[in-house]
């Protein structure tokens, strides 16, 4: 069952793991980030330039690349990863978070869901099969089941009765997955309510999924919330599978969470907030807006190696910002997601070596300032 993952080594005193996760595309070293390239592409950012940066893995979207391009085309054109030019692993997301936030234009059935495009306001209806089949001619090496995503604050009867849906949707998928080269996951739901995450783990951990996500967290709850039922619900998850977090982006979530025992992670958040000029350093988060840099002569990062701090300076940087220049994406996305990839690597090395617990309670680990 677990033939395509190993968990390596354990931590002594946290429940952080070191894995290997073999897919149709090569091997993944966990605990690993997935840089989201929601629509066929990461933002500002070429694949030449990830591969170097240490990135294993991304992360694309059925929702949006069934809507544009459509995955019958992607598929006539040698499917996902010869269309985006990368030949490396691809996981991708069912499109239940991108439904879950069409909330006003939706309606959820036992059927599926009929919502309608953020692009031209047609309607359109997703299904567990036909999730399965976009993802299946979109060619991912990693495909996620359909769920619903719960809104934090729903009620307890709405948890319960969404959840016993995803949990008959996750069987639905198990029946029309089509590829044999294809790594499918299911998704644990059952909002901030420790028993219905409880329950409908232990259902989903008897079906034959190859991993296992855990969704409904980074939706609006709170930082002790998010920390609590994600670190109670990896913990009911099979040990022999890899356990992804989905959606949690912040630094020191991650870690955190890699301290649970959740071996994949994907977000937003380093490319978004590139976009909008704000940096994560060894230092603490950066904002290059600030008028004090305009003179800055030094790196961004003098311990970072990436390509824009060996290269140029904090007032170039502010210049490119405040000028509106599609060098200052390239450049602070490649920064922000080589911050994130060198986190990984470090994460890993400190379970290897035996000192993830001490490594974690260094303030220079994860700065958040």
């Amino acid at each position: 069952m677990a033939d395509h993952f190993t968990v390596i080594k354990k931590d002594s005193t946290t429940e952080a793991r070191l894995g290997s996760l073999v897919t149709a595309h090569g091997v993944v070293e966990t605990p690993c980030f997935m840089p989201v390239g929601t629509q066929g592409t990461v933002k500002a950012v070429l694949p030449r330039d990830l591969k170097e940066m240490g990135c294993q893995i991304l992360l694309g979207n059925t929702y949006h690349l069934y809507l544009r391009p459509g995955a019958g085309l992607i598929r006539e054109l040698g499917g996902l990863h010869k269309f985006m030019g990368w030949d490396g692993p691809i996981l991708t997301d069912s499109g239940g978070y991108q439904v879950f936030s069409l909330a006003a234009t939706r309606k959820i059935s036992e059927e599926g869901v009929r919502f309608q495009s953020h692009m031209d306001g047609s309607s359109h209806m997703l299904t567990p099969e036909k999730v399965m089949e976009i993802q299946a001619a979109l060619g991912s090496d990693i495909a996620m089941m359909f769920d619903e995503c719960i809104a934090h604050d729903a009620s307890r009867d709405y948890v319960r009765t969404s959840t016993e849906r995803t949990l008959r949707w996750a069987e639905r998928c198990l029946r029309a997955r089509g590829r044999e080269d294809q790594l499918l996951f299911g998704i644990i739901q059952g909002g901030m309510h420790e028993d219905l995450r409880r329950w409908c783990a232990g259902e989903m951990s008897l079906m034959p999924f190859e991993g296992f996500a855990v969704g409904g967290l980074g939706v609006g709850e709170s930082e002790a919330m998010l920390h609590a039922i994600g670190a109670y619900t990896v913990g009911l998850l099979p040990e022999d599978r890899p356990r992804y977090l989905m959606g949690v982006g912040r630094p020191e979530d991650i870690v955190n969470a890699v301290r649970a025992g959740f071996d994949m992670f994907d977000c937003v958040l380093p490319t978004r907030n590139a976009r909008n000029g704000t940096l994560f350093t060894s230092q603490g988060r950066v904002n290059i807006k600030r008028a004090d840099f305009a003179r800055d002569p030094r790196p961004l990062d003098e311990a970072c190696e990436c390509y824009t701090c060996r290269n140029f300076s904090r007032a170039y940087l502010r210049h490119l910002y405040m000028a509106g220049e599609i060098l200052s994406s390239q450049l602070n996305s490649q920064h922000n997601l080589y911050f994130y990839h060198r986190l990984m690597k470090r994460c890993r090395e400190a379970i290897r070596d035996g000192r993830f617990d001490f490594w974690i309670a260094s303030p220079m680990s994860v700065p958040v300032q």
